[in-house]
């Protein structure tokens, strides 16, 4: 009788962790770059040198007009087009991100998120850490923060065959995960990692 009162207590802490997940993962809310800078001010910094840091800027009249030609486009503003929200703003079309650059604007071009998950569903762990100063890189990943350089997919969804600017408009728009990985996002040692 004493089993099976720990397997079923077993099984619902799992459920409950599941759901508890699964809540997270409904309630996901983009918080914008300001607020991963306040603990991650080096990554901020590299961030803020890319052109994922001003890649909205792209999308409006007047801006690389050439480029935008021979991409065959036109230079007009597109800064309200679905088509080009997804790759160059944070959580386009996803519950808690990017709308519009009147409704929010602090989702504007491709921030920590796009890449790592909406901050709300990690944030609490990450409050937790700061006072621990330990924790588990897995932790982090089951409630919902997404490590980009595991899986090329995060990267090919803006960088792959959908976007105008492929290397057949030109050799220069030819994308190499490892080498970008490397050249305009590198990373910094997490100061409390712990394996």
């Amino acid at each position: 009788m004493k089993k099976l009162v720990t397997v079923f207590v077993s099984i619902l802490f799992v459920m409950a962790l599941f759901v508890a997940t699964n809540a997270n993962a409904a309630d996901a809310q983009y918080k914008g770059a300001k607020k991963c800078k306040a603990c991650h001010i080096k990554q901020y910094k590299a961030w803020a040198k890319t052109r994922m840091a001003t890649s909205f800027e792209n999308l409006k009249a007047g801006v690389k007009v050439a480029k935008k030609k021979a991409a065959g486009l036109e230079d007009k503003d597109y800064t309200h087009d679905k088509d080009c929200l997804p790759c160059h703003t944070t959580g386009y079309g996803k519950p808690g991100g990017f709308v519009s650059i009147e409704k929010t604007p602090k989702l504007a071009n491709v921030q920590c998120e796009e890449c790592h998950g909406p901050g709300s569903i990690y944030k609490k762990t990450m409050k937790k850490i700061k006072k621990t100063k330990a924790f588990f890189v897995k932790d982090l990943k089951a409630v919902g923060l997404i490590v980009p350089s595991e899986d090329e997919a995060v990267c090919m969804k803006c960088h792959g065959g959908d976007s105008p600017f492929t290397e057949k408009v030109d050799a220069k728009y030819k994308f190499d995960f490892k080498d970008r990985l490397e050249k305009t996002h590198k990373h910094y040692p997490l100061k409390y990692k712990k394996d």
